[in-house]
């Protein structure tokens, strides 16, 4: 999952909801062994952000 929208939504991520990098990362490598959609799905079922801040990234990614 390697293009401008993925930097983009990183960088949300970071920047908005205060999410760390290795949190990150652990989910790109997590998310990329299965399926690269999959990368928001391993951010909350590993604990990394909440039902919440999901909301919040699809409600960014509507209008991104």
């Amino acid at each position: 999952m390697k293009f401008p929208k993925q930097a983009k939504l990183i960088r949300f991520l970071q920047e908005e909801l205060s999410i760390p990098r290795n949190s990150i990362s652990l989910a790109l490598r997590q998310g990329e062994a299965h399926s690269p959609n999959t990368f928001l799905m391993v951010l909350w079922q590993y604990g990394l952000v909440t039902i919440e801040q999901i909301d919040k990234v699809f409600d960014w990614l509507e209008t991104a």
